[in-house]
């Protein structure tokens, strides 16, 4: 009835995607490799989990 108002799962780790990207353009820039390469596995991560629902189609 009220399914307008839950939150789409896909945005929301979009976001979280997009996030993770920004804070490790932000490490890099600074000289923290190791951070950096961290968050890009993080943000991995989570692109698998976006892109996961759109393989079994």
């Amino acid at each position: 009835m009220l399914g307008f108002l839950k939150g789409d799962p896909k945005k929301k780790l979009q976001k979280a995607y997009e996030g993770k990207l920004a804070k490790a353009l932000y490490a890099q820039r600074n000289g923290d490799l190791r951070a950096h390469g961290t968050l890009m596995e993080e943000a991995e991560k989570i692109y698998a989990e976006i892109q996961a629902p759109e393989e079994k189609k």
